[in-house]
């Protein structure tokens, strides 16, 4: 699977009580089991009116589908080619 950054544009979200990131949360998952093992969400970052999600998805249609059965759409998706740490300053 290809791994996926989403980023939404939810205006207040970084003031959303956990009652309301959970269910955020469990719509993706409801969502999430309708597709199937074609797509896993690894976990999402809070920042502002923003979310960064990191989805693992066989294809970006994939991801779309995750969207309009979850009810929460999606400003942005990219495909992540490599992933780089501190460690990669060691290779």
């Amino acid at each position: 699977m290809k791994r996926y950054i989403i980023e939404r544009d939810i205006p207040g979200i970084g003031a959303f009580s956990t009652t309301e990131l959970c269910g955020a949360a469990r719509s993706s998952n409801q969502a999430l089991a309708e597709i199937g093992p074609g797509i896993q969400w690894e976990h999402s970052y809070v920042a502002g009116d923003k979310t960064f999600c990191l989805y693992l998805a066989e294809d970006e249609g994939a991801i779309r589908r995750h969207s309009e059965l979850s009810g929460i759409p999606f400003s942005k998706v990219t495909e992540v080619s490599q992933i780089i740490d501190p460690l990669t300053a060691n290779n």
